[in-house]
């Protein structure tokens, strides 16, 4: 667990292997979630999230705890790829069309 922001209202960032194992102990165990959730030092309600979060990547093509943004970060980096290919994509086309103009003028 990590605290981010200032001292007062620090937020807390959890790894994904914190989640994991808060998520297998809240299945695992007869003990009740609030109770679990007070021995890891979080709220009932985050444990409960990060459960259906799991259940639903069990389900589905999501992937539980990927961190902040995952889907968009994914996207961004695909579209950066391809902005990239597309910009050397259009320095080909101005070189050819600079070298077929120079030796054929209108």
């Amino acid at each position: 667990m990590i605290k981010k922001g200032s001292i007062m209202g620090a937020r807390s960032v959890f790894t994904k292997e914190f989640k994991e194992r808060a998520v297998e102990l809240a299945q695992n165990t007869n003990r009740k979630q609030t109770e679990i959730a007070q021995d890891l030092g979080i709220n009932r309600n985050i444990l409960a999230r990060w459960m259906r979060e799991m259940k639903r990547s069990e389900t589905g093509p999501m992937k539980a705890f990927t961190g902040r943004g995952n889907a968009r970060d994914e996207q961004m980096v695909r579209l950066r790829k391809e902005n990239a290919d597309l910009l050397e994509t259009n320095e080909i086309l101005k070189k050819a069309i600079a070298i077929f103009t120079v030796g054929n003028p209108r």
